[in-house]
């Protein structure tokens, strides 16, 4: 036979929790501005527009990229806090961010 150590507790009447908590994702922190990019770099030169700098936790960051692709009707994805949209969508996506109350800088050439 084992030690108790091995075992999983199944029941206890201790009131502290079996499993801890899991965290809830939290907005990055930034300086409030959103910037509108493009990269080409590991691509094959191809080029994406990138998004950062939105303080939304990754739902919501999920949630707008779709709406930004469906207003662009190209493709993306959201990597490490980054919405990457398909093509040189930077206008659009400037203009469009404002509508929705962002302060938006374009970043790059």
């Amino acid at each position: 036979m084992g030690s108790f150590d091995d075992l999983d507790i199944v029941f206890s009447t201790d009131q502290r929790r079996i499993r801890p908590e899991k965290k809830q994702p939290v907005a990055p922190k930034g300086d409030g501005i959103v910037r509108v990019g493009r990269e080409t770099k590991g691509r094959k030169g191809k080029g994406m527009t990138v998004i950062t700098g939105i303080p939304l936790h990754p739902d919501g960051l999920r949630d707008l990229a779709k709406k930004l692709k469906q207003k662009c009707g190209t493709g993306g994805t959201v990597k490490d806090g980054k919405i990457e949209i398909q093509g040189d969508q930077r206008d659009l996506l400037v203009a469009e961010l404002q509508s929705m109350g962002y302060t938006v800088k374009r970043s790059g050439g």
